[in-house]
């Protein structure tokens, strides 16, 4: 479309030159007559037809100006835009906050909401490095043959996962449009639970506090049933994380009279705690059905704990390596 216009300003100052009048080349190009003035007079003056290059608005954002920014932004990931500008503004540049994000935007940095992950001490990021280099080569039975356990804490209503929804304008307050909040999530419990390459095994519901006992009754009642239905072989291991009810005086003598062989994660390592994925989906599942007590949820958690598919769990211990690799990766620190 372009070519075609070119050519039409061509002809009509061709036409110009051969004594045509404006009027005369309009009626037989069947074009305007102001736009052939126009493309005449740009011949007039440029002695050319094609527009020609423009200047354009000086950028406010010097090479030098986007230099000191990034630098700025790369020692405090968390400034603000704002603080960027009154930054620049000691440079003797005025910019708004909008320039300021274009500008980081086109060098590759976006506005992001921060991942939330475990606080990792110098000694936790040793000991995950140490962990990860210790299994890397260990081979694919090995995990086949371990009994992931762990527990965690369900709440009626502090994990609802809806956070979008469609809405009219001035109806933010309407029943239907609010997301029931209650002190304390309403109510909540813990459960432990296990799973293994195959599928997942028992799941406990705790009634009231957790400690050693309570700990030591579970795996007593759980433990050997879970590794009966789950079908893992004589040399089989169970795994568990550093919680000091796992680690206290009278679990630990009462796990060596079992004659419980352990792998012990470690702290704030729930990227190597394959169990903590079942988790995330099993209080997605159940809090997709809505509780209305604790009674009913309890239930759900059973329910939707049995429906987690083998193929998921096969998945994750297959991947064991994978996240292995990563915390080397990551030189011990957190990973995705």
């Amino acid at each position: 479309m372009s070519r075609t216009r070119e050519i039409s300003e061509d002809l009509i100052v061709d036409l110009h030159k051969a004594g045509k009048g404006y009027k005369s080349i309009s009626k037989s190009l069947d074009v305007h007559q102001s736009t052939v003035r126009q493309i005449v007079y740009k011949w007039r003056k440029f002695s050319t037809v094609p527009t020609l290059p423009r200047s354009g608005r000086p950028a406010k954002m010097t090479a030098r100006a986007q230099s000191r920014m990034l630098n700025e932004v790369k020692k405090n990931p968390r400034v603000s835009a704002k603080d960027l500008q009154k930054s620049l503004e000691h440079a003797n540049i005025s910019v708004d906050e909008s320039t300021i994000g274009k500008t980081l935007n086109n060098n590759g940095v976006h506005g992001r909401t921060p991942r939330k992950k475990p606080l990792l001490s110098k000694k936790k990021i040793s000991a995950r490095l140490k962990f990860a280099k210790e299994h890397l080569d260990v081979p694919q039975r090995f995990w086949k043959n371990i009994l992931w356990t762990d527990e965690t804490t369900v709440e009626l209503f502090g994990r609802n996962t809806q956070h979008y929804m469609w809405r009219k304008k001035d109806t933010a307050h309407q029943h239907q449009n609010l997301i029931p909040t209650v002190k304390y999530g309403g109510g909540s419990f813990m459960v432990w639970g296990c799973f293994a390459v195959s599928r997942p095994g028992q799941l406990a519901i705790i009634d009231g506090k957790m400690n050693s006992q309570v700990y030591q009754d579970i795996l007593q009642e759980n433990v050997r049933l879970s590794v009966r239905q789950l079908k893992l072989n004589r040399s089989w291991v169970m795994q568990q994380d550093n919680d000091p009810k796992h680690r206290s005086k009278s679990t630990t003598e009462w796990l060596q009279q079992k004659k419980i062989c352990l792998l012990e994660c470690p702290s704030q390592s729930p990227d190597l705690h394959r169990i903590e994925i079942l988790w995330h989906d099993l209080k997605r599942a159940v809090h997709t059905r809505h509780s209305k007590n604790i009674a009913e949820l309890k239930q759900f958690c059973k329910e939707e704990w049995f429906k987690i598919p083998p193929d998921r769990c096969a998945g994750l211990i297959h991947n064991s390596r994978k996240c292995l690799v990563e915390v080397i990766a990551a030189e011990g620190g957190s990973t995705s």
